[in-house]
């Protein structure tokens, strides 16, 4: 593995350390995975196209309402949530989280994640 994708594995790795993320990646806005922390019981590849996707058709809705930028997009299910936000201007950061997470924490680590992302990949 390269000394990139290993220190981007090794960012993502740390934000699954928060406890309540069960998952996190890192994926190209055409939905490419980059990077993931530990493997979770998921269909990467998969996961990836939907979550870029999910922030892509968000961030086209807010801006044909002329409505600002999106900062992150959250969808809530029975078990879990998915975080995305972006990671750049090429990049978005995912994470799946326990249903019951302290969702503040959770966005003040992904932004601080996302950051580090930024200075990484630039």
């Amino acid at each position: 593995m390269d000394s990139k994708k290993q220190r981007l594995t090794t960012l993502l790795e740390g934000l699954e350390q928060e406890g309540d993320v069960e998952y996190a990646a890192l994926v190209t806005r055409d939905g490419l995975l980059i990077a993931s922390g530990s493997k979770g019981d998921i269909n990467e590849e998969t996961f990836a196209a939907m979550s870029a996707t999910m922030l892509g058709a968000a961030e086209t809705a807010v801006s044909e309402l002329k409505r600002g930028t999106v900062e992150r997009v959250i969808a809530e299910g029975e078990q879990t949530k998915l975080i995305t936000t972006g990671a750049g201007s090429n990049a978005v950061l995912v994470s799946m989280v326990n249903k019951d997470a302290n969702l503040g924490l959770i966005l003040v680590e992904m932004k601080r994640t996302s950051h580090m992302i930024e200075e990484e990949i630039s």
